[in-house]
């Protein structure tokens, strides 16, 4: 008995208006069609409701109740589709979900159970749809972006699991709203070495590809060579990222303190030990509960992050008890700390929290951070010096003195010009968070001159009904015009030549005479009414406030990629996943 064409687990109508032409190809009977076939039907029934709909059992059922009714029976239905493809399109690329989601049977379960008269989309057709969400996103940021009179950029590099690089790069601007606005440009697969001259190149083509170049303002990146290289070689103004910059004076700070190393080695052996253990985990969980301690976990130490550090003694310090406890009654070798270590923990903890606390301020995004650079160093070089004198244990006051002498030698911001300007121009901070007035004078100097410069660029001829209007003769005054000839003449030109240095020292100095804004109030609030007031300090806030203190925007879309270019989707095209990225970041 000869086998059947079509599988015979498949009875779905839709083989009235189709014929399996191979193991993989079906071809619509109405229009010839082909669509490829993967052992269901939910690419056939997409395509009879989409481009066939009379020939739905549902929407000729749908259409005979509406047309009684008056109604569009096949148009709500269609739009009710459209609306779902949207929402699974977004889960897709918001939550890292796989492609092949729709084809799980629990979740294609799920979903019959929401809606029975939704078709899930193949997984060729999800793609597809994601795409298309793809060009008209980008189509939306193009535009944004065309309004952005200045951007910054942030680069990074990272590998992922497969071990391939990539590069990414966004941008960072103000909108018309003045309120700021980020667009990730692009996670481009690296298949070079990691030269200054290649990452050059690469993010030229970037920029260029987005119409960007001539608007770069500033390019904020880690303190690698190569980077800061790569910013010399395109002639654009480097940032270093200042949550790396600090996250460098701490690590120094920690290799320069024995004992708390000792500590840290220590430290990072019991966590080791609780995370490795059953039976540690258990005990410890045990012990906080009759101590009624936070049923908090250990936190582990990283390397390359001071931030890892802090948070693994603080999560000690808290856990002490419970932790001595734990490690008494379990068999092992692993040493406990001991009261004087954890003196040294208490104390070194203060030492480093306003690190930490600077850090995690300057890294936030959607807020205005350039500016906070100058004003955050200052207060932390602050909290030292009065935290210094009132230190009672020796290794939190080595720790504090490094601290001091490595900040002040790497983070000598209030000379950066774009970090003084940023600053200035920022109602909540202006002079006052500038450490040296000296520095705050310099700064308003060069904001004074950047703003006579601007009204120089400005100044144009007058226009010719201007220049007829003073230069058209009155019959009536006759030869007594030739008398003040000369004088007129002078007059006339300084009527028409403004002086660009009064102008602009006028407009700084009433700025400057404002009174500051709260520290919680929106810097970009201000400017958004003051744009009249002060039109040339306007114009150069939108220039110099859209600037981030760090390059963790892109460490963030780096972190996303983690999930999507996750084990369960390691055969991820670089090409998918780039646009998988820029839809998560620019929806």
């Amino acid at each position: 008995m000869e086998q059947e064409p079509v599988p015979k687990r498949v009875r779905s109508y839709v083989w009235e208006h189709f014929d399996l032409i191979s193991p993989r190809k079906v071809k619509c009977l109405i229009c010839a069609q082909e669509l490829t076939y993967s052992s269901n039907t939910s690419s056939m029934l997409r395509h009879l409701r989409a481009k066939h709909p009379e020939t739905t059992p549902n929407t000729a059922a749908t259409d005979a109740s509406a047309a009684a009714a008056g109604g569009a029976g096949v148009g709500a239905q269609q739009g009710r589709q459209a609306e779902l493809d949207e929402a699974l399109v977004n889960m897709i690329v918001l939550d890292a979900q796989p492609f092949k989601v729709v084809e799980d049977k629990g979740f294609r379960a799920f979903v019959q159970k929401l809606d029975p008269t939704y078709v899930l989309p193949s997984r060729q057709t999800l793609k597809s749809m994601v795409d298309k969400k793809y060009e008209e996103a980008k189509k939306k940021s193009i535009n944004e972006l065309e309004k952005a009179e200045a951007v910054s950029v942030t680069a990074d590099m990272w590998t992922s699991i497969t071990m391939e690089a990539y590069l990414g790069v966004t941008c960072h601007f103000i909108n018309e709203n003045m309120e700021l606005a980020s667009v990730l440009l692009g996670v481009g697969h690296f298949t070079q070495s990691h030269t200054a001259e290649n990452l050059r190149d690469a993010m030229e083509l970037q920029l260029q590809r987005w119409g960007l170049r001539h608007k770069v303002h500033c390019l904020i990146t880690d303190n690698a060579s190569n980077m800061i290289l790569c910013a010399k070689l395109m002639a654009v103004r480097n940032l270093p990222c200042f949550a790396h910059s600090l996250n460098l004076v701490v690590k120094k700070a920690l290799e320069q303190t024995p004992v708390l190393t000792d500590i840290r080695t220590r430290g990072r052996r019991i966590v080791t030990f609780f995370k490795s253990s059953v039976k540690a985990k258990e005990k410890l969980a045990e012990v906080q509960n009759h101590l009624q301690t936070p049923p908090h976990k250990l936190l582990q130490e990283v390397d390359t992050r001071w931030n890892s550090t802090y948070l693994m003694l603080k999560r000690l310090h808290e856990q002490r008890e419970a932790v001595s406890a734990a490690l008494a009654s379990i068999p092992t070798d692993i040493p406990p700390l001991v009261s004087l270590d954890y003196d040294a923990i208490s104390e070194c903890l203060e030492v480093l929290a306003p690190f930490y606390l600077a850090t995690t301020e300057l890294s936030a995004e959607r807020i205005v951070s350039g500016s906070k650079v100058i004003p955050i160093i200052r207060m932390v070089q602050h909290k030292l010096a009065s935290k210094a004198a009132g230190l009672k244990n020796e290794t939190a006051g080595l720790l504090c003195q490094n601290l001091q002498q490595i900040l002040a030698t790497r983070c000598n911001v209030e000379t950066i010009r774009v970090l003084a300007l940023s600053t200035l121009l920022d109602p909540r901070f202006k002079t006052l968070a500038f450490g040296s007035q000296s520095y705050a004078q310099e700064a308003v100097a060069k904001l004074t001159a950047e703003c006579a410069t601007t009204i120089r660029g400005e100044s144009a001829e007058p226009s010719t009904s201007q220049s007829a209007a003073m230069s058209e003769p009155n019959p009536e005054a006759g030869a007594v015009d030739n008398l003040w000839e000369l004088l007129d003449s002078r007059v006339g030109a300084t009527q028409q030549i403004p002086n660009p240095t009064a102008n602009a020292t006028v407009e700084v100095q009433r700025y400057l005479s404002e009174p500051y804004l709260s520290r919680g109030e929106d810097p970009l609030a201000y400017w958004k009414t003051r744009a009249t007031t002060y039109p040339l300090l306007f114009s150069l806030a939108k220039k110099y406030l859209h600037m981030p203190a760090t390059s963790v925007p892109c460490e963030r879309v780096f972190s996303k990629a983690g999930e999507v270019a996750s084990r369960r989707r390691s055969r991820l095209k670089p090409r998918t996943l780039e646009t998988i990225l820029f839809l998560n970041k620019n929806l």
